[in-house]
């Protein structure tokens, strides 16, 4: 069972950012193509998911890069640098809307302000000096994509990957619980899976016994 998708279910209000803004309107966009369909760059995903890999691995192991959770995560993620033998088996394109609704859009021909409307909105947020008022010229605003929105995306390998690759990289899926601006402080929360709910579960209690037996030993 390799599966084929990420799948990322917003749980709150997300901003997957490219820096730019709107002049008078927006200081923070979200990403989206000419279309206003939003994404998450599968380079940033990957590099997020690897963060989560790195987390697991040293729940199991520490920090012992010799032991063979950290070899599964190195030979699906990368061990690092830039060359070509470092990248990792795992490939991972822009996590983008279903393709369904996409096409339902396009169909429908939803102009690019209608798909932003449907589906992000503005926060705006001040900072508030030592008086609690807010401080002079700080308000800033933010666009961010709408709990219940969905992301995908299509995920292979360069090789077809391990059972003990395989549930890596479902732990790290199942780790994995925040992206996008200000992630850090609780931002940006959702829901990952691979392929669908049951795929997801099927291949982490594959992982639960992996782990359990290596306690045994």
């Amino acid at each position: 069972m390799t599966p084929k998708i990420i799948k990322l279910t917003l749980k709150s209000a997300s901003t997957f950012g490219s820096g730019d803004g709107v002049a008078g309107w927006v200081d923070r966009e979200i990403e989206h193509d000419e279309k206003g369909f939003p994404f998450l760059r599968g380079k940033t995903l990957k590099g997020l998911l690897a963060e989560s890999a790195e987390n697991v691995t040293f729940a199991l192991e520490n920090d012992d890069k010799t032991l063979p959770w950290h070899k599964a995560k190195d030979t699906i993620f990368g061990a690092g640098g830039a060359g070509l033998k470092e990248r990792g088996i795992l490939h991972i394109e822009d996590a983008k809307l279903p393709e369904p609704l996409r096409a339902e859009m396009i169909k429908e021909n939803w102009k690019k302000e209608d798909v932003l409307y449907s589906l992000t909105g503005i926060r705006r947020q001040t900072s508030i000096n030592e008086h609690g008022a807010p401080d002079h010229a700080t308000l800033r605003s933010m666009r961010v994509l709408l709990p219940g929105v969905t992301l995908e995306a299509n995920i292979s390998f360069d090789r077809k990957p391990s059972d003990m690759e395989l549930q890596l990289l479902t732990a790290a899926v199942l780790d994995f619980r925040h992206a996008g601006t200000g992630r850090n402080r609780g931002r940006g929360w959702l829901k990952a899976e691979l392929d669908d709910d049951q795929t997801t579960q099927s291949l982490f209690k594959s992982f639960e016994k992996a782990i359990s037996g290596e306690a045994i030993q």
